[in-house]
């Protein structure tokens, strides 16, 4: 993991985006390509590369993702919504740094993709 990420670039502010939110934690950013009329990213700033590669160090931090989704969707008064974490191409996970997918104001369907 030596070459920088998207994300990593967005969060060192190389790279500008639509930040919705930051804390030491992670950033929200506004999707480039949005899938739903609300659609943002939750990112941990420290880089682990897939859901499958996290531990039981990365514990809080994932719970930390989780709890931001929650609040964003509160405080934006989203009665629903939908999160998706891709892991790996198959997948659909385009950038190697794990995020999470909150897609909201239209109705979803299932199963998914």
């Amino acid at each position: 993991m030596s070459e920088k990420t998207i994300f990593e670039k967005i969060i060192a502010k190389e790279v500008p985006a639509q930040i919705v939110l930051e804390n030491d934690d992670l950033i929200v950013i506004n999707d480039v390509n949005p899938q739903a009329p609300i659609h943002v990213l939750i990112i941990p700033k420290k880089r682990i590369a897939r859901i499958s590669e996290s531990d039981e160090h990365d514990i809080i931090l994932l719970g930390k993702l989780i709890l931001a989704a929650k609040n964003f969707a509160k405080q934006k008064h989203l009665t629903s919504f939908r999160l998706v974490i891709n892991d790996g191409v198959q997948a659909g996970q385009t950038v190697p740094h794990l995020h999470i997918h909150l897609l909201a104001g239209r109705p979803m369907t299932w199963p998914p993709g």
